[in-house]
């Protein structure tokens, strides 16, 4: 129907009551109608039109993902994928070590990668490093995602894995298939994982383009963790020592540290107060300044050492390692302790402080403990001839002169008189040597694994490793190690086997193996013997680690070590009660006394304590000394194996109380540290490393291996570098025998191997 507007030809007006309804649309007489007509057609249709599709247009608006944009790469700068486990503490701590000031221009941007929308929190972090790092909402799994963040152009790709997970084994599954996702795509790229556990590196040998030499490593948190904790029991404080080293530290406590010795004398004066505590006398115009807890404050200074590498100088080339060892410790205040070398032109590897039969040539790589990578820049800038005569390390710096060319990246180590230049490798020279003469002297020689590097016995079943207290006490247990386990039946797998491989080195001979003595539940070890079956003198007793009479009978007053390990079970329950089970038992040794006569000889007890006879190489005693001037000969000291005794008579002490007793605690939240030393006043915001038990070495927690992905990727020699100090160099080989899961094979049975 139309509408007919029928007009006045008099007035010129509109005639309402004239409005009729016609099939035809009569067209308008006047300028008015004209804008009338205008007005309806173009611009209240339109907008009726436009308010109809307001709501579709908000909601399709509202489903633009705010991240799922594609990464515009800058020319000149490189940039690395970061994928997995992404959280704001994960990404917090890569970025804190990553990020260091200490490190040199980190002309790297950082593309954050995960599926998951990033919190409120995790926005924050973004934004205040947003000129370093992107965030890309995307699967690792898709190829489309990954076309979105250039993976193909990234310098790297690193997958960081959930250490706090409740199924270690499904974890690595999920990087493992990230692995696959990224080599599939772009074969060529540099890949960086992190895992849980050790068994589960076999798997990364089955993809095709993953290659070690070209720089792809694995991370194993289980194998790091307990590879620091088992040489702590030989070395105490040796994962302290090391997490420092790999980690950057920068803040205002060690720079207050650094600037209190700096102020004073290059010795400072330890004196002695009434109460017996130490005081740290440091000169200042003249005033004594007094500071209790001496060892904080060389503690702090060694905090803000880290681990560097660098090529040597054209003026080490012909020199040996103890020779430019000595060069840089004196001229250029660097600690050198390892170079990377190469045996018969085959593979690199590292040797740490080898002899003089080396002898530096072009290209060595050196590795350093420095405070930043600029003061390791000396060890290449250095010219004999130019900074001879400089006493100040700052200027030395490059100079002009003939001598000074550049260094070729390359590794040629020469070999003299056919000595190996590995330190580890002489130490197994050493060995062989004494085997020899024990097969001479008709004595059966130790077996090794196929690969020489562990010691091997013929497989055992659980029970005849199952011991309980009786025929613990029969044993006679010193020197030895003892592992307190809170696992159950379901409980995830620790990965018992990284703790017992480096005590069963083979550098060790038979004599220096320290038995261990592991104490829980015996449905648990059940799941574990099967990587555990062909290492001698391991020993299970089942029952409690909270149980005094367990602990009493397997002698943990007389042990070099007593080892508490989490369960690793992550349950719901309040961060602060996940690492109850081993504070109650850390707390609960330290509350145990001992009889103060355990561990004397039988002549000792006989002469009622007075004196304590010592013995000679052949066992004959040679002297008597009293035991109120000289007690602590009766002793014997940390490290001293059974068979390495100096005579029969001579027989170690246990401690007395439960708190002398050398220990070392795992802790799953870091926090928790506060509660193993009662008379510690460490406030509960202090970082790990600066609480006195870990700085003490009696305990650890995994969140100190959060540096080590940074530290592999800007040096690719530093995980090997640690393997090499863990385990004596882990081999590809081992990695393979393992991978069949068919466990450890015996070696050849002969002196020669």
């Amino acid at each position: 129907m139309m509408l007919n507007v029928s007009v006045c030809s008099d007035c010129n007006t509109f005639l309402s009551e004239r409005c009729v309804f016609t099939t035809e649309l009569d067209p308008p007489w006047t300028m008015l109608g004209l804008i009338a007509c205008y007005v309806h057609m173009h611009e209240i249709k339109p907008k009726a039109m436009f308010a109809n599709y307001v709501p579709e247009m908000f909601e399709m608006v509202g489903r633009r993902n705010k991240y799922g944009g594609t990464y515009q790469q800058e020319r000149g700068r490189k940039h690395i994928i970061v994928c997995g486990h992404i959280t704001y503490d994960s990404i917090a701590n890569f970025l804190k070590d990553f990020l260091h000031k200490d490190r040199d221009d980190v002309n790297v941007e950082i593309v954050i990668f995960d599926c998951n929308t990033p919190d409120l929190e995790l926005e924050a972090l973004f934004k205040r490093h947003f000129t370093q790092l992107t965030f890309i909402q995307g699967s690792v799994l898709n190829s489309v995602d990954l076309e979105r963040v250039q993976l193909h152009e990234a310098d790297a790709c690193l997958v960081l894995c959930n250490k706090y997970c409740n199924d270690p084994d499904e974890e690595d599954a999920a990087n493992i298939m990230r692995v696959i996702s990224v080599k599939n795509f772009h074969p060529k790229i540099r890949t960086i994982v992190q895992l849980m556990q050790y068994h589960n590196k076999a798997y990364l040998l089955n993809i095709p383009s993953w290659n070690w030499r070209e720089g792809d490593d694995v991370i194993c948190i289980a194998e790091l963790k307990l590879g620091f904790i088992a040489q702590s029991c030989l070395a105490p404080g040796f994962s302290t020592i090391m997490a420092n080293l790999f980690a950057m530290r920068s803040n205002s406590e060690i720079e207050k540290s650094m600037s209190v010795i700096a102020s004073g004398s290059s010795v400072p004066e330890v004196v002695a107060t009434q109460d017996g505590s130490s005081l740290v006398a440091v000169g200042n115009t003249g005033e004594m300044q007094l500071f209790k807890d001496a060892w904080q404050s060389y503690y702090l200074e060694g905090c803000g050492n880290e681990m560097y590498t660098e090529f040597l100088s054209k003026s080490f080339f012909g020199m040996t390692f103890p020779e430019v060892a000595v060069v840089c410790f004196q001229k250029l205040k660097l600690l050198m302790i390892a170079i990377e070398a190469n045996i018969d032109t085959t593979e690199s590897v590292i040797a740490i402080n080898p002899g003089t039969h080396l002898k530096v040539q072009e290209g060595t790589l050196g590795f350093f403990i420095a405070g930043s990578a600029h003061e390791v820049k000396r060890a290449y800038f250095y010219c004999k001839s130019c900074h001879e005569d400089i006493t100040d390390v700052e200027k030395i710096r490059q100079c002009t002169c003939e001598s000074a060319v550049s260094i070729l990246p390359h590794m040629q180590m020469q070999r003299i008189d056919g000595k190996p230049i590995n330190g580890i490798q002489n130490s197994v020279s050493h060995q062989k040597h004494k085997y020899r003469e024990s097969i001479e002297e008709g004595e059966d020689l130790f077996e090794f694994d196929s690969t020489g590097m562990f010691h091997w016995c013929a497989e055992r079943k659980i029970g005849e490793s199952l011991l309980d207290r009786e025929e613990l006490k029969a044993i006679n247990l010193s020197s030895h190690v003892v592992v307190c386990v809170f696992g159950d039946a379901n409980s995830p797998i620790i990965g018992l086997r990284n703790f017992v491989m480096p005590l069963r080195a083979s550098n060790f001979h038979k004599e220096e193996l320290k038995k261990i003595v592991f104490i829980g539940r015996l449905e648990y070890f059940r799941r574990e013997w099967e990587a555990l079956k062909n290492f001698p003198n391991v020993y299970i007793l089942h029952g409690s680690p909270l149980s005094r009479s367990d602990l009493r009978s397997v002698n943990v007053n007389q042990s070099d070590m007593c080892v508490i390990l989490s369960s690793n079970a992550i349950s719901g329950e309040q961060e602060n009660l996940q690492d109850k089970e081993g504070i109650l038992a850390s707390l609960n040794l330290k509350a145990m006394t001992f009889d103060d006569t355990v561990g004397l000889s039988d002549k000792l007890m006989a002469q009622g304590g007075n004196h304590i006879p010592l013995a000679s190489d052949d066992g004959v005693d040679s002297e008597e000394l009293t035991s109120s001037d000289e007690e602590s000969e009766a002793f014997k000291p940390m490290g001293l194996s059974p068979g390495s005794s100096p005579g029969p008579n001579l027989q170690r002490r246990g401690s007395a109380v439960g708190s002398d007793v050398p220990m070392i605690t795992e802790l799953v939240n870091d926090s928790n540290v506060q509660f193993l030393d009662q008379d510690d006043d460490d406030d509960p915001d202090t970082e790990l490393y600066l609480t006195q038990p870990f700085a003490c070495g009696t305990a650890f927690a995994v969140s100190v291996l959060d540096s080590l992905m940074s530290a592999t990727y800007f040096n690719d020699n530093a995980l090997t570098l640690i393997r090499t100090l863990i385990t004596g160099g882990a081999t590809p080989e081992l990695e393979q025998i393992l991978a069949e899961g068919g466990g450890m094979k015996p070696g050849r049975n002969t002196p020669d191997y």
